[in-house]
């Protein structure tokens, strides 16, 4: 068997993937472009009104001028959702000196309601001192389970990709996630817990320091890129996050659910591998 059919098969794009399901229970549809940026946009300004306009709804009950009635009190009066009071978010995380405690404090996390859901944190996997980063959107059933990104078929795809390129999840990558926590449900995370969850990223990349990073599904691009487009749009090419190279690619799970993608990420990571060869060669 030439190499060119080795590769094929170990990511799926022969015939031996071609009958595998494409469902990933662990993640959620992807949805259209346009639905996901009003969703987000609706959700953020739901919440960011919500404690006001609910101080506004409440306000004639407690006016001493307004008699309340018995009937009255013994309705429930409503209440701003626990969702919407999340003082910590806005507050930036201080820098952690050491990766061990970064780990700890990522572990009794709870600048957001996910806190309230999740069965454990999923820090990461890998080495801390590898060259490449790989960085995913938010652990999913398993892998809230098990406390690692990246398992079940999604993980199994992922370390067919990394095999064919030659590298190795433990030896050569950490990956790790945009989101620690699982959304309930595996939803789409949303706005205010990707912002809570921000700084842990950023200080895990400057832990590892990594010289490539490739950025797997639309909210970790979108998060690491601050834009709005759509991954076909930002795949197959070269961007900068805080002066390290990004490759922008398409999730695994994504992949199991979409089989024809499954060529173009495998371009995407060619065109890691080679970009990462420039950077070290120059090095």
């Amino acid at each position: 068997m030439n190499r060119s059919r080795f590769i094929q098969q170990a990511i799926g794009l022969g015939p031996i993937w071609e009958s595998r399901e494409g469902w990933f229970a662990d993640h959620p549809a992807e949805i259209s472009r346009q639905a996901l940026i009003q969703a987000h946009h609706d959700q953020a300004i739901a919440e960011l009104h919500q404690p006001a306009s609910t101080a506004t709804a409440t306000a004639p009950a407690v006016q001493p001028a307004a008699p309340i009635l018995a009937s009255e009190k013994d309705k429930p009066q409503p209440v701003s959702p626990a969702t919407t009071v999340l003082p910590a978010v806005a507050s930036p995380i201080g820098q952690i000196p050491s990766w061990e405690q970064l780990e700890q404090t990522v572990a009794n996390c709870e600048r957001c309601t996910l806190c309230r859901t999740r069965t454990q944190t999923v820090f990461g996997r890998g080495n801390p001192q590898a060259r490449w980063m790989l960085i995913g959107e938010a652990p999913g059933e398993h892998e809230d389970r098990q406390g690692e990104p990246f398992v079940g078929k999604a993980g199994q795809l992922l370390d067919n990709m990394l095999a064919a390129a030659g590298l190795d999840r433990d030896r050569d990558v950490y990956i790790a996630n945009v989101l620690k926590c699982r959304p309930p449900g595996n939803r789409n995370p949303a706005p205010e817990e990707i912002l809570a969850c921000q700084g842990y990223l950023q200080q895990q990349i400057q832990h590892v320091r990594p010289v490539l990073i490739v950025a797997l599904g639309r909210f970790a691009v979108q998060t690491l890129l601050q834009s709005e487009q759509a991954i076909g749009k930002l795949r197959g090419q070269v961007h900068q996050y805080q002066g390290i190279p990004l490759i922008a690619t398409y999730h695994p799970a994504y992949l199991l659910r979409n089989l024809p993608d499954k060529a173009k990420a495998w371009q995407d990571m060619v065109l890691a591998k080679q970009q990462f060869s420039r950077l070290t060669q120059t090095a």
